[in-house]
């Protein structure tokens, strides 16, 4: 993909589904890779793929609840690799799956504490980073139930909702400043989240195969691809965007 070798580019929730097969993805590109994860174990098994595949990696423990921990993120990588050229924020929670009168305020928060307050820490730290070496590009990763809502996802949709609206409104902060800021919509994707969702309830996979034009699930690879290309030199008059990779779900 045009415009990646050499990119020094941080991933969080790197150690599984869409983080680590953009990691991957991006090892194939020449990049290096810096893999944030809460579990050592799977982020040093990514390590070792992107190196397989290429690209230099390291991983560092990262919870992105914690404002220590995503800074502590963002300075491996410039410790390491110089500079920060790109970030992909994958790390995220699922919905609890419960009707909004059935809810705890601490599931509430348990979602909105990752999904959006966590994303705003490792966007803090990662434009700053940015900022010291002249630009970047930076994707969080939001859903496609931030546009076309699901049943018992109140928290989850409100959560990826508020990524969009971070997203427009950073996009136009930085746009001068050679920092790009932009959104992938996943819809419905074979992750072990999504794998360990499915196995609790026994309807949720026909449901949401039927709720995408294609009735398939999508493959984190084809999610990565639109998070490489968003990170990429050949997206440099892209901004402010979210983009749907969803299998017409959010055309319905």
């Amino acid at each position: 993909m045009e415009g990646l070798k050499g990119k020094s580019i941080v991933v969080t929730g790197g150690g599984s589904g869409i983080g680590r097969a953009t990691a991957v993805m991006l090892g194939k590109a020449g990049c290096n890779v810096t893999i944030a994860d809460l579990h050592p174990d799977a982020g040093e098994a990514v390590v070792r793929e992107v190196q397989a595949a290429g690209g230099d990696a390291q991983f560092i423990r990262t919870d992105a609840n914690l404002e220590d921990d995503a800074r502590n993120m963002v300075k491996a990588a410039v410790a390491r690799y110089g500079w920060l050229d790109g970030a992909c924020n994958a790390a995220g929670v699922q919905s609890c799956s419960k009707l909004v009168h059935e809810m705890s305020a601490e599931e509430w928060d348990r979602c909105h504490n990752l999904n959006m307050r966590g994303l705003f820490f490792c966007n803090k730290h990662e434009i700053a980073a940015m900022l010291e070496n002249g630009g970047g590009s930076i994707v969080n990763i939001a859903s496609s139930g931030a546009l076309a809502a699901f049943p018992n996802g109140s928290e989850y949709c409100a959560s990826k909702a508020g990524v969009l609206g971070f997203v427009r409104a950073a996009a136009l902060d930085y746009a001068t400043k050679g920092i790009r800021i932009n959104a992938v919509l996943p819809g419905g994707t074979l992750t072990p989240m999504l794998a360990e969702a499915m196995e609790t309830d026994p309807g949720l996979e026909p449901a949401i195969a039927a709720v995408h034009p294609m009735n398939r699930f999508g493959q984190p690879s084809e999610i990565a691809s639109g998070i490489c290309w968003l990170l990429s030199d050949g997206a440099s008059f892209v901004t402010g965007v979210s983009l749907p990779v969803d299998g017409g779900h959010t055309a319905v």
